[in-house]
């Protein structure tokens, strides 16, 4: 608008951990016009996904509204399908509507989060199921009790039931980890209630790793690996699928297993938005230098699981794609968009560990807090408190407080909704790599 003022326009894509954070931190008075385009109208809690996947939590309570959390910002509900960085334009893709709409930007933020890595496997794609939205993790617990239900109708020792009895989880990681935890939680309370063994239940982890997260160290790794052991998850290290069939598994050891419920939760790539833009990529995700600034583009910024943000505390390296990381790059993100907007010196990302939690199941987790490693019971509590303390909503907060609550006092519910069709969840968002030989 020539010969008026106004106010610069943010566009922030992607609702996740950064860009929720930034968005927040942006919209202030007297600040710029702030847009953040979400393919939901919800800012999603990941860490709670395995306990929604378990049945602890109601699928809500993960959920935080983006309009309620996010005062003076316009949050459009759609997907970002191009970006003309030297236009300043975007083209975003709004539900039930024709063709879709340009935005225009004088800073752009991209935020867009990470896919399921998904390897060249047969029939991986088809068979397996992520854990990254909640559809997915309400399909998981879904799809399990469908599947020990079923099986109580079945002779015990028909393959098909056996099948339908046994869990496999690619991906002994943190995340999967503590999925592999709570469907095991799940399970074992389902065969109850279906009244048969639990003995007949078969929990599967499998890892092409040397060890159970190597994330938190190997004192506490082989600690979670001993609860898990002694709660019935037959855990296989250095081992993955070679192929997926309708009710078998083939490992890469040469070994089938019948499998009824497969969960693929091995790591993420970047937003494929990325690797559709004119950008300088590492590894998949957008190379930015340390004020998450895009190099030769002052007026784009990324952060988070779709940005190869440098590592201050490891020279030569980048950050992990984690929920502690991307919310502390969110902040930054702020400063830099107003520093750059005002003219203003821009703030290097800097961080300070504060270690991972990693919930096991009833009465069990591991932690490190500042480096300090922790288990069982005051692991539980340096868990819960972390999550409480992190959720952006108090509402959220109380409903997820309240669910622990009932479930120590109140037996887990053991209700299959069949809200999500199997399409939506299929494991063809992510970008497919060449399997790695076996081990």
């Amino acid at each position: 608008m020539e010969g008026s003022v106004r106010e610069p326009r943010v566009l922030v894509v992607g609702g996740g951990f950064a860009g929720f954070e930034c968005a927040r931190r942006l919209a202030r008075p007297g600040g710029p016009a702030v847009t953040l385009v979400s393919p939901e109208d919800y800012f999603l809690y990941t860490p709670l996904l395995p306990e929604v996947a378990g049945s602890v939590l109601d699928p809500r309570h993960a959920a935080v509204p983006l309009a309620e959390s996010l005062p003076g910002v316009r949050v459009l509900r759609g997907v970002v399908a191009d970006v003309d960085l030297d236009e300043h334009t975007a083209e975003v893709a709004v539900p039930d509507a024709a063709g879709g709409r340009t935005e225009r930007w004088d800073r752009l933020v991209l935020t867009p989060g990470s896919v399921t890595r998904v390897l060249d496997i047969p029939g991986l794609a088809e068979r397996a199921r992520g854990l990254k939205t909640l559809a997915e993790a309400v399909y998981l617990r879904d799809h399990l009790l469908g599947q020990l239900e079923r099986s109580a109708s079945l002779p015990p020792g028909d393959p098909a039931c056996r099948a339908c009895r046994t869990v496999v989880v690619v991906g002994a990681s943190y995340a999967g980890t503590e999925l592999v935890a709570q469907l095991r939680g799940l399970a074992h309370d389902a065969a109850l209630h279906y009244r048969f063994p639990a003995s007949d239940l078969h929990v599967v982890l499998l890892d092409v790793a040397a060890e159970v997260m190597p994330e938190v160290g190997s004192r506490l790794g082989r600690r979670a690996l001993e609860v898990l052991r002694s709660r019935g998850v037959d855990v296989r290290l250095e081992t993955t699928l070679r192929s997926v069939q309708s009710d078998t598994v083939t490992l890469s050891d040469g070994q089938t297993l019948p499998c009824g419920t497969l969960a693929w939760v091995t790591g993420v790539t970047a937003n494929p938005l990325v690797g559709r833009l004119p950008l300088e990529l590492h590894q998949g995700r957008a190379v930015v230098d340390e004020h998450l600034q895009v190099p030769g583009r002052p007026d784009v910024f990324a952060a988070g699981d779709a940005a190869a943000v440098p590592d201050p505390t490891e020279p030569g390296s980048v950050t992990p794609p984690t929920a502690q990381h991307a919310t502390r790059q969110g902040r930054t993100l702020a400063r830099n968009v107003l520093a750059s907007l005002g003219g203003d010196r821009l703030t290097p990302y800097r961080h300070r560990d504060l270690g991972l939690t990693v919930d096991l199941g009833p009465g069990f987790a591991v932690a490190n807090p500042f480096g300090v490693p922790l288990s069982g019971l005051a692991a539980k509590a340096v868990t819960r408190g972390y999550h409480l303390a992190a959720l952006p909503r108090r509402a959220n907060r109380l409903q997820v407080g309240l669910d622990w609550l009932l479930m120590a006092t109140s037996p887990r519910p053991l209700v299959s909704l069949g809200l999500v069709h199997p399409e939506r969840v299929a494991l063809d968002g992510g970008q497919r790599e060449a399997a790695a030989p076996a081990r």
